[in-house]
């Protein structure tokens, strides 16, 4: 082979290796085009995220770390891990989150099991038009305004004109004025009739989530079980509840989360007595932050954060409880 061949050879290749990174230069530069683009539609909500879900959640992380007070003009100090401490060693503290703690133990249990059993009644229901009215009976209360749901069953509840206590008192007897119940107010009824209300106005929405995981469920495979031999209670056990089990997962977590942060409620139907069994943490918090003293936000965004870490700690397990066999 003479030189100028090997040379032809060597500058071939040479041309051939450029065109290669000109094309791949030009198809990275086409490809970051294609991703600006999308990048530029998901700025807006980008922006949204970040001005009202990151920037609140740094900035209640640095409050908590100062004695930041609201009515003053006195400049903020950090003071550290002092108002973690204070929270901590402070026994309202615990006794408000246990109170959470209960009242979400008398509604989530319910949030499941009644949607679950009503979303297989409605399901079974062969007539079109006859299913599709118990679909948007079921949904009503789900769209009723909070408002409107906090008027009407503050005025149930009422002690004197509710329909509830004269249905107990004059209808049936069973008390008296003098010693009928009192629904509200802080009492030890107060957190069994929020859960009440709450299992009402949830129970429609929740049916529709289970709804559309029946729906997903394959006709063949409780036939077929049934063919086999399997009973109704043997196809629900073990075809039905973990072909379920994503969708219990999601509202598990989710009405978790809403229960143990519950404050309108309380606001409403409890007021703030420390005594009353509707004072949680939230309301210690909201009375910290917006009602005495200087409004010490500073030690209101440490209890925040507090009753928000224990809240987590608690979904972690609920995730690993309830996620899919296998997953």
């Amino acid at each position: 082979m003479t030189d100028t061949t090997y040379s032809g050879q060597i500058s071939r290749t040479r041309r051939a290796s450029n065109a290669n990174a000109r094309g791949h230069k030009d198809r990275r530069a086409g490809q970051f085009r294609k991703n600006l683009g999308a990048w530029l539609f998901l700025l807006p909500a980008l922006g949204f995220f970040i001005g009202y879900q990151v920037y609140p959640i740094i900035r209640v992380v640095w409050m908590s770390f100062t004695d930041y007070q609201f009515l003053t003009n006195e400049p903020t100090n950090w003071v550290g891990i002092n108002n973690y401490k204070a929270a901590l060693s402070d026994p309202l503290m615990w006794v408000s989150l246990w109170r959470a703690a209960l009242f979400t133990i008398m509604f989530l249990p319910g949030t499941i099991i009644l949607p679950l059993l009503l979303a297989i009644l409605v399901d079974r229901v062969k007539n079109p038009w006859l299913a599709t009215f118990y679909r948007v009976i079921l949904i009503i209360p789900a769209v009723i305004p909070s408002t409107l749901v906090f008027v009407l069953w503050k005025w149930m509840y009422n002690f004197q004109s509710g329909p509830i206590n004269h249905f107990l008192v004059d209808t049936t007897g069973l008390f008296t004025l003098q010693n009928a119940p009192q629904w509200l107010g802080g009492t030890a009824l107060t957190l069994p009739s929020v859960a009440i209300m709450e299992l009402w106005w949830g129970l429609g929405y929740h049916t529709i989530f289970f709804l559309a995981g029946l729906a997903a469920i394959s006709k063949d495979l409780p036939e077929a079980a049934r063919i086999d031999g399997a009973n109704e209670w043997k196809v629900f056990w073990h075809i039905t509840l973990p072909m379920l089990a994503p969708i219990m997962m999601i509202l598990v977590v989710l009405r978790f989360g809403t229960a143990m942060a519950v404050i309108d409620e309380y606001l409403i139907f409890g007021g703030f007595n420390r005594a009353s069994p509707a004072y949680t943490w939230t309301m210690y918090m909201y009375e910290q932050a917006f009602k005495i003293g200087l409004w010490r936000q500073g030690f209101a965004a440490a209890i925040g954060m507090i009753g928000a870490v224990a809240m987590m700690c608690v979904m972690v397990v609920l995730l690993r409880i309830f996620r899919p066999k296998g997953q």
